[in-house]
């Protein structure tokens, strides 16, 4: 199946592309785009992928969902387009980056600039329909970012995996301790942000794993 994702990507899952559960997990993402509004935009389906190469990946952030609200999701977990106001994870987000950095709160909320340092910005669903949290879980994207970790975690080493929440970190539970750095926390969200992810200090844990293997650091 041809599908439009950055090339060393498409090499590292040319075989997912072809499985059963992909083909019918593509069928049901265009059906739901042809009969109303899904979230991000379909160019920006893989954008976590075309932002950051395979070779390039140094940090990996999971989330769940896209945003499912108009304008807010582009493709990259956390993140929203330029001029969106900031969504209440992105919000804690940022607020300790500040603490933890001391880095002023940004003027957009777009992680472009993390993505392209090689921060792979990846959410567990990629798709959702408008104002339907969830609309699009079990139909096959878990498998598939399920197949990306795989492929890092037995490919690459000294990679940073930044797991927020239960979720990213049952998700996250393949990945080998030893050979890479794994952080977690609760999730920014406000519901349990001060349960532990202030403070948690993993912007800049995550720079001192990279820059004791000899790695560029985030710019955070």
């Amino acid at each position: 199946m041809a599908v439009r994702i950055e090339e060393s990507w498409k090499e590292v899952l040319v075989d997912e592309f072809e499985k059963p559960y992909f083909k019918s997990l593509i069928s049901f993402v265009k059906e739901e785009y042809n009969k109303g509004t899904v979230y991000p935009k379909g160019a920006d389906i893989f954008r976590a992928f075309d932002a950051c190469p395979f070779d390039e990946v140094k940090v990996v952030i999971l989330g769940q969902d896209p945003y499912h609200g108009p304008g807010q999701a582009n493709g990259l977990c956390f993140s929203v387009h330029e001029g969106i106001p900031f969504p209440p994870s992105l919000v804690n987000i940022f607020k300790e980056l500040k603490n933890d950095l001391g880095l002023e709160i940004p003027p957009n909320g777009s992680l472009e600039r993390w993505a392209n340092q090689g921060v792979l910005l990846l959410n567990s669903t990629l798709t959702v329909r408008a104002h339907q949290a969830g609309s699009h879980q079990k139909k096959g994207w878990e498998e598939f970012t399920d197949a990306v970790i795989s492929q890092l975690a037995s490919r690459k080493k000294d990679v940073v995996y930044i797991l927020w929440g239960s979720y990213a970190q049952k998700k996250g539970a393949i990945v080998n301790v030893n050979d890479n750095c794994v952080l977690k926390s609760p999730h920014p969200s406000p519901l349990s942000a001060h349960r532990g992810f202030f403070g948690c200090g993993h912007f800049s844990k995550a720079n001192a794993y990279l820059e004791g293997r000899g790695l560029p650091t985030i710019n955070w």
